[in-house]
């Protein structure tokens, strides 16, 4: 992981990080290493620090932040049920203002529990309440195989794929939030809203990301 780029979030967060989440997220080598040339984030059925599990979970924020271009993840995702890997987006001014009014996009997230099913989303307030739109796409072997998970944002549409098959189309304009910069977070979490019921045989399992790259 390049320090220049990638920040760590540590602990539980607040209310397990707004969805309800089980994972103490460390930036231990054991949950998030560099290895083989690709980042490794491991999930973790583990006691640490009062959860059950452990993970990890990087974010750009502040350190690498774009507008518009294309956005491409080369990854084999972990499985098991209750893992709830993601790769996803804020609005530079998160810290500003409160969610979802800085914009949000979920490039991809899967849950355990749905296996091979791809969910892409994006978030905006609407009068002071979350407002959403999202699309999925069957892909199997998720967990076995390397997939290209993609990003296209231009002045007035997003777009989602994955291996070059669009499945996601968004349009938009400047009521929306989608007209500043973003920063990219990477995190494997476990149960919560979305994750769901946590398979208690889970023991570990892995995310592998080949690369990421952003074209503008």
């Amino acid at each position: 992981q390049n320090p220049s780029i990638w920040n760590y979030d540590i602990g539980t967060g607040t209310n397990g990080w707004g969805n309800n989440e089980e994972q103490y997220y460390t930036d231990d080598p054991s949950n998030v290493i560099i290895e083989d040339g690709n980042l490794k984030i491991t999930a973790k059925a583990e006691s640490f620090m009062g959860s059950n599990y452990t993970s990890s979970r990087i974010r750009s924020e502040d350190l690498f932040e774009f507008q518009n271009g294309r956005v491409e993840i080369r990854a084999k995702l972990p499985e098991g049920g209750g893992t709830w890997p993601a790769f996803w987006m804020l609005g530079s001014n998160f810290d500003q203002v409160v969610w979802p009014e800085s914009g949000e996009d979920d490039i991809m997230e899967h849950v355990g529990n749905n296996q091979d099913v791809i969910l892409g989303t994006v978030h905006w307030d609407n009068a002071g309440s979350n407002a959403s739109f999202n699309e999925t796409l069957n892909v199997p072997n998720v967990s076995s195989e390397f997939h290209v998970y993609t990003l296209e944002w231009r002045d007035n549409e997003i777009l989602m794929a994955v291996d070059d098959e669009v499945y996601f189309t968004f349009g938009y304009d400047e009521t929306f939030p989608f007209n500043q910069n973003f920063f990219l977070i990477i995190n494997v979490a476990m149960g919560g809203n979305l994750g769901g019921a946590i398979d208690p045989g889970f023991t570990e399992s892995t995310l592998e990301v080949d690369y990421i790259r952003v074209y503008q």
